[in-house]
């Protein structure tokens, strides 16, 4: 599987982003994906995931209720809509794939990373 993540960039706090990851090389319709995220000088954590039915969704609890993910089946992509976003928000996004869960070490397939800077 090939993840593509774009959509980063600079926004101040309140702003909103969505990010996009687009997958190809299998059945994406068949994958569960997810966001990470990374800040500077901290671990890589989990921010959002879908699963491949696109029925369950899944967020870290600094996230719930400001970012939404969602899938197009039809164009082969995952979005993470952001709102109301925070400095602590800033880090390199990633989206992965292949796993449904938190734990990074489960994912085989992983995007090049998006950054966002939340910033006034």
């Amino acid at each position: 599987v090939q993840l593509q993540a774009s959509g980063g960039g600079l926004v101040q706090p309140g702003g909103c982003l969505r990010l996009s990851c687009a997958a190809s090389g299998r059945t994406f319709s068949r994958i569960s994906i997810a966001w990470f995220r990374q800040a500077p000088g901290k671990k890589r954590e989990f921010v959002a995931g879908v699963s491949w039915t696109g029925g369950s969704f899944y967020y870290a609890d600094s996230v719930k209720g400001r970012f939404t993910i969602s899938r197009d089946n039809a164009k082969n992509t995952v979005y993470l809509q952001m709102n109301s976003l925070k400095l602590e928000d800033t880090a390199v996004y990633y989206c992965a794939a292949d796993h449904y869960g938190t734990d990074l070490k489960k994912y085989d397939y992983w995007g090049q990373g998006t950054q966002v800077t939340v910033s006034s």
